[in-house]
């Protein structure tokens, strides 16, 4: 599996000296508790021991069998999110800079979340004001009106406040469409690519990165083309085969080699599950070289499509990018869903990431751009903003908040959590869905950080509801401590002596 070292900055603090949970992070389904810290010091330590326990379930974690490097949880900045962001910095800063913080502070020990994965579209998506790409010049395929300034001004902004409260955040930048004169359609809203555009689409992506560069923004990933087998005449979309993908990605990866983007990912595919042994499979045949690997969304198939990708290409990395909601649903039923999918299902089948779409909306699932179909129930943020400056964390939220903390950095530039075996067997092992990560150090004399994601589902008897707390019992390295799961999710810490 390829891995991708990630580092944020984070406090440093001395390890505890024996293997111990006191670190807990709960989301409850009455909302008793919402993404609330717990900390059992000092006498409240859960210790793990030698006697042997028995519960109804057991969570074994094993630290000698490792899996992928993690990069990271978020949502997607589109222009709309930054646009209300924006506004709201304005008109209150005091909320603009605590949701920031409260998003993305990645210190440790921080009350925050510390989303370190953010999305960023290319020119307009669904969610912009009007529809336009960085050259809307018709055939200028030299590109000499290529321009960055035609995306909104506070987009950049927004990003810059943002990167400047997680200077290690991997942004991930991708086109919702090319320019509509490289189309068939002649349009931004729908069309197929035209392959004789496939060398000026290419120095049009090159282009975007120098631009973000030149504004002090380190891209970690681009991508072609977002959902490549849609086409949607009332918004900007791109038909884009396989094939095509494949040269334009082929072409880009050399441009970028040779312009000082080297390190710089080109992400494939990014778009349904359903279509994982198709399209992505043929991406990485024609262009093995360009491609880290592909990225998924999950409006169609299921996320167990993910291990068709890994199997045929254990070599290349998969990732998780966009899923939504949508306003009006059940709070609890959406948690489940986004846990057992996303933020511990796309983690458990190989993704380095997981990551919801807009960051931030209304309350009507606005603004999106005028005739679009694609929310035709209002989608759902992480967070809404209303028109009066106030605002509220959505189940997206929290969702991610309690993945993203169990991979944090534990110290100062140090390395995110690698996923490590977790099983669980017991009477009630289908109550408990977890995914278990090992956070190492700077020193190798430090201690590792482990964490565990646990979903408990067990919420009813037959069709009356009745959610249960598990017992569970937790065996590490041969020994062993207890601990009641609420229904909900619930993220813990422990620290263990280096292998």
């Amino acid at each position: 599996m390829y891995f991708h070292a990630v580092t944020s900055f984070l406090a440093l603090a001395a390890p505890i000296a024996a293997q111990q949970i006191y670190d807990i992070w709960s989301t409850q389904w009455d909302r008793s508790t919402l993404f609330t810290y717990t900390n059992l010091s000092p006498y409240g330590e859960l210790n793990f021991t030698s006697s042997s326990k028995s519960n109804s379930a057991t969570i074994s974690v094993d630290d000698t069998t490792l899996y992928q490097d993690m990069v990271g949880f978020g949502a997607t900045l589109t222009d709309s999110s930054a646009k209300l962001l924006s506004e709201l910095k304005s008109s209150n800063s005091d909320n603009y800079w605590s949701i920031l913080n409260y998003l993305f502070d990645p210190t440790d020990g921080a009350d925050a979340a510390g989303f370190s994965y953010i999305r960023v579209p290319i020119g307009a998506s669904d969610f912009s004001d009007t529809a336009y790409s960085l050259d809307d010049t018709s055939g200028d395929t030299s590109l000499d009106d290529f321009s960055m300034d035609a995306a909104p001004s506070y987009l950049y902004d927004t990003l810059t406040d943002i990167a400047g409260i997680n200077q290690y955040l991997k942004i991930h930048i991708v086109p919702w469409s090319p320019p509509g004169w490289m189309k068939d359609s002649g349009s931004l809203l729908g069309g197929n690519f035209l392959s004789d555009y496939t060398d000026t689409y290419a120095s049009y992506l090159l282009k975007t990165l120098q631009g973000y560069q030149s504004m002090g923004f380190s891209i970690w990933g681009i991508g072609i083309q977002n959902e490549p087998e849609n086409s949607d005449s009332t918004y900007p979309t791109c038909e884009i085969s396989a094939s095509q993908e494949a040269a334009i990605g082929t072409q880009l990866r050399s441009l970028m080699d040779d312009n000082g983007f080297s390190s710089t990912l080109i992400i494939g595919y990014e778009h349904n599950w359903n279509d994982a042994g198709g399209y992505p499979i043929t991406l990485m045949e024609d262009a093995p070289d360009a491609f880290s690997g592909a990225s998924f969304h999950c409006y169609s198939g299921s996320v167990s499509d993910q291990q068709t990708f890994e199997s045929a290409y254990p070599d290349k990395a998969v990732y998780f990018t966009e899923c939504t909601g949508e306003y009006g649903s059940d709070w609890w039923s959406d948690i489940k869903w986004y846990m057992d999918n996303i933020f511990i299902g796309a983690p458990n089948y190989w993704a380095q990431t997981g990551a919801m779409w807009n960051l931030a909306l209304d309350g009507d699932g606005q603004p999106i751009l005028s005739g679009s179909d694609s929310c035709g129930t209002p989608c759902r943020p992480v967070v809404t903003i209303n028109s009066n400056g106030t605002y509220s964390y959505n189940q997206e939220f929290y969702s991610i908040a309690q993945a993203q903390k169990a991979i944090l950095p534990k110290d100062v530039g140090g390395p995110v959590g690698q996923r490590i075996s977790s099983t669980v067997s017991g009477d009630l092992d289908w109550a408990l869905l977890v995914t278990a990560y090992v956070t190492n150090r700077s020193s190798a004399s430090d201690w590792p950080r482990y964490s565990l994601v646990v979903l408990n589902w067990d919420d009813s008897a037959s069709t009356t509801w009745n959610p249960q707390p598990v017992t569970a019992t937790i065996e590490f390295r041969g020994n062993s401590v207890a601990y009641t799961f609420p229904v909900g999710v619930t993220t813990l810490w422990w620290y263990g002596s280096p292998n």
